[in-house]
């Protein structure tokens, strides 16, 4: 059995589906006599929703996951060499691009059927910046074959730059390069810092711009509703006035017919009088 072709297929499905494909592949391998693969297939894990959102994303756009990728290493290479110049330029381009592109995530997913809550959309951010600060997750990305959701990710130190033994440094040159590295900690830490703070309000007005959307949903829904009922209120309206109309229409005729009805008992009486005087008569 190709693992290869079956691990791209079963991390293509949906969460709720993986579990019973990957079974079936298990069955089949070991029904081939085959247990090196179903041992393979059967160690596959089912992937969290975020993470499967995040995997889609990566499949469906792959230009933009190229770019999100180049990103992360110079992230790293920036963090690395402790660029601050670079650390600043990539980390705007950051806050940027993960924002959009769990929000496109959360909507290829959506289109594929799996509903995607608030929360996950979050889980989705953390894995993409989990996909930026560690060089593994990214990899399993780009094959779209993350399983869970990372730490959070909210700085890179846990990148260590490359290290040569230092050259001889008169004392006082060391002390300074020590007073410029704390400095520049403390200038990381503070980056760090603001970053977190950026992302946490993008992260609010997201909601903030969701929340205000739903309820210009419900206040347009509303007034359509009250249009329509005012339309049905009117036509009432015009209804019970023709019926008031007619209604006094079929009164008048009532009394004209009891009148012509009186009028046409007592011609009869008359009549049957004038009959019976004339009988009595001839007699």
């Amino acid at each position: 059995m190709d693992v290869e072709k079956v691990t791209e297929e079963l991390y293509g499905l949906k969460p709720a589906d993986f579990v019973a494909a990957r079974d079936a592949y298990v069955a089949e391998a070991r029904g081939a006599k085959d247990p090196t693969s179903a041992k393979a297939i059967a160690a596959l894990r089912r992937p969290a929703t975020a993470a499967w959102a995040a995997n889609l994303l990566a499949r469906e756009r792959p230009q933009e996951a190229r770019g999100f990728l180049s990103l992360g290493r110079t992230l790293r290479e920036a963090h690395r060499t402790l660029d601050a110049e670079r650390m600043r330029e990539a980390s705007r381009e950051r806050h940027r691009l993960v924002g959009t592109l769990a929000r496109t995530a959360a909507a290829l997913a959506r289109d594929a059927g799996q509903p995607v809550s608030d929360t996950v959309v979050r889980e989705i951010e953390q894995t993409l910046q989990g996909v930026l600060a560690h060089q593994d997750v990214a990899e399993l990305w780009s094959k779209g074959r993350l399983v869970k959701v990372p730490e959070a990710a909210v700085d890179f130190t846990e990148i260590t730059p490359d290290t040569v033994p230092p050259r001889p440094a008169p004392k006082r040159e060391r002390k300074e390069r020590n007073g410029d590295t704390a400095r520049l900690d403390r200038a990381r830490a503070a980056a760090t810092e603001a970053d977190a703070e950026v992302a946490r309000r993008e992260r609010e007005l997201d909601e903030a711009e969701r929340a205000r959307r739903t309820a210009a949903t419900a206040a347009g829904e509303a007034a359509d509703r009250v249009g329509r009922l005012e339309a049905d209120l009117r036509e009432a309206r015009r209804a019970r006035g023709d019926t008031e109309a007619a209604a006094s229409t079929a009164g008048t005729s009532v009394t004209a017919a009891e009148r012509a009805l009186k009028e046409a008992r007592r011609t009869a009486d008359r009549a049957a009088r004038a009959l019976e005087g004339l009988e009595r008569h001839d007699s």
